[in-house]
């Protein structure tokens, strides 16, 4: 479903990313970890067209995307819900969703999309006209990953979605990452936290300094030593 081959990306023409090559199947959720620095916002900002990349491709469906638009990507259903959840807190919780299936494609679906939405977040439905900035931390993760589906998402890339949330909301989240996997949605999940990441993901690559160092199932990714050594400089 989606492709990344040969990719080299920075900022300012300093690569961060070097030689980058990885795949999301359809239905899959893929795990990209690693440590701080290691990469990963770098990485999913070029796949949302929000990093050009310097070389390399990106293939999302068969085709090639690499110099598409953040717009046009969206259009095609790649969709990233952002590190730090980044709502629009002074607009509602119903106004925030209803900008996240604002595209072409999703607007006519937006209706049906919403009932999806408040079924699987009814914490929202309750909260649907308080401003989203009066939430909770948990309950803006909530939010994000709701807008972030409106938008009728192909490939859902979550950028640290566990990022200052209470152990109990932590669990609640991952527990929806697995109900959107049962019902097929394609996912990439960018985290830092290696065990959190290994339970909900079946393959995983671990970037090491901007280039890929261990990659697998889950499995066999956990009991590399190299994964070790790429999180603690061991």
């Amino acid at each position: 479903m989606l492709e990344v081959e040969g990719l080299v990306a920075g900022y300012a023409g300093t690569p961060i990313l070097r030689d980058i090559s990885l795949r999301l199947d359809r239905g899959e959720t893929v795990g990209l970890l690693g440590a701080n620095n290691a990469g990963k916002t770098t990485l999913i900002n070029s796949l949302s067209g929000i990093v050009t990349p310097m070389a390399g491709r990106i293939i999302f469906d068969g085709r090639d995307v690499t110099r598409a638009t953040p717009m046009q990507r969206v259009e095609m259903g790649i969709i990233q819900v952002p590190e730090g959840r980044l709502v629009f807190p002074e607009m509602s919780v119903r106004e925030n969703l209803l900008l996240g299936g604002f595209c072409d494609r999703a607007r006519p679906l937006r209706p049906r999309q919403m009932e999806k939405v408040l079924a699987l977040f009814p914490r929202l439905k309750e909260r649907l006209s308080q401003p989203a900035g009066t939430l909770s931390g948990g309950e803006q993760q909530m939010l994000a990953i709701g807008r972030g589906l409106m938008a009728e998402a192909r490939v859902l890339m979550l950028d640290e979605p566990s990022l200052g949330l209470s152990p109990l909301f932590v669990q609640y989240i991952f527990g929806i990452v697995d109900q959107l996997h049962k019902d097929g949605l394609t996912m990439l999940l960018v985290e830092q936290n290696l065990n959190l990441t290994l339970r909900h993901a079946q393959r995983c690559y671990v970037l090491e300094r901007g280039h890929i160092a261990v990659e697998g199932a889950a499995e066999v990714v956990k009991n590399d030593p190299r994964t070790r050594q790429a999180y603690l400089g061991l």
